[in-house]
Formats: C-alpha cells, sequence, structure tokens
C-alpha cells in the first residue's frame, strides 16, 4: 500500500509540473490589442472623408504597426510623388516616439536641431500616433494635404476613427 501511494504520489506530481509551469508561463504572457489591416483602412478612409471636406488638394496617407512597419499607404490624386514618403516617415516617428511629430518640429524650431541627426527620423507636422485602450498600437502619417496644419488636421481625424 505504502508503494501504491508513493507511485501515485509520484504520478501526480509529474503532472502538476506541467500544468504549474503552463500557469506561471500564462503569467508573463499579456493580451494586447493590435492594428489589423483592416483598422488601417478604416483610419485611411476617414482620413479621406475628411480631406475632401477640407478641400485638401491631395494626401499621401501612411499607417504603421506600433514598430513603424508600413501597413497601408494611399496616395489620393494630385499629390506630389515625394509625399508617399515623407508620410510613411510622419507615421514611423510617430509609432517609434510614441508622440506626434509636431512636437519634434516644435523642439527643433526651438534650438535643438541636434534632433535632425536621429537616423530614420521625420520631424515634420502630421503624423499621430493610434491609441486602442489608451496604448499606442501604430501611427497615421499624412503629407500633401495643402499644409503642415492640414496634414496634422486629417491625420488626427483619421486617428479619431479608432476611438
Amino acid at each position: 500500500m505504502k508503494t501504491m501511494m508513493k507511485s501515485l504520489t509520484s504520478g501526480l506530481a509529474l503532472i502538476a509540473l506541467p500544468l504549474l509551469a503552463v500557469a506561471a508561463q500564462a503569467q508573463l504572457l499579456a493580451e494586447r490589442k493590435a492594428l489589423t489591416i483592416d483598422g488601417a483602412k478604416k483610419v485611411i478612409d476617414a482620413v479621406k472623408v475628411e480631406a475632401k471636406k477640407a478641400n485638401a488638394p491631395g494626401a499621401a496617407i501612411a499607417v504603421v504597426d506600433e514598430g513603424g512597419n508600413l501597413m497601408a499607404l494611399e496616395r489620393l490624386d494630385g499629390t506630389f510623388a515625394a509625399g508617399s514618403q515623407i508620410s510613411i516617415g510622419k507615421a514611423r516617428t510617430a509609432a517609434l516616439f510614441k508622440r506626434e511629430t509636431r512636437a519634434f518640429e516644435e523642439i527643433i524650431k526651438n534650438g535643438r536641431t541636434a534632433m535632425v541627426a536621429l537616423p530614420d527620423f521625420t520631424p515634420l507636422q502630421g503624423g499621430v500616433p493610434l491609441e486602442l485602450d489608451g496604448r499606442v498600437v501604430g501611427a497615421i502619417g499624412v503629407s500633401g494635404a495643402s499644409s503642415q496644419q492640414r496634414d496634422e488636421a486629417v491625420a488626427k481625424a483619421g486617428a479619431a476613427s479608432l476611438r
């Protein structure tokens, strides 16, 4: 009987150890929100509506994920060719720094010119982080919507579409 109890206890321990390991691993993993391609398209659609309302002559709209990787890009008719690359840069900068790119333009304008030496950095107004439940999940960048203020305004309209 004693041997059978020992075997039973050992067997239960062998079953319990993997379950404890799974439970411990589950504590290390966090569920998090992520931007989907449908979400990226929704943001672009919102920008297009806002640009049309504002009679903007065009816009290049880029949406990136939280790591700054391009998810969607659309260049409206009438937008200058370089607008696409500029909008991607604005979106990447906003995503990686989790701040609107307007802040960096102002920092540089106020004398901190060394900021322009940062690699892969576009400190131009028009990049806005995208948030879900208070967490940055990506960013939008807009270029070519007639002025830097209009770029930022339509980018903010796109970001608001996720709320």
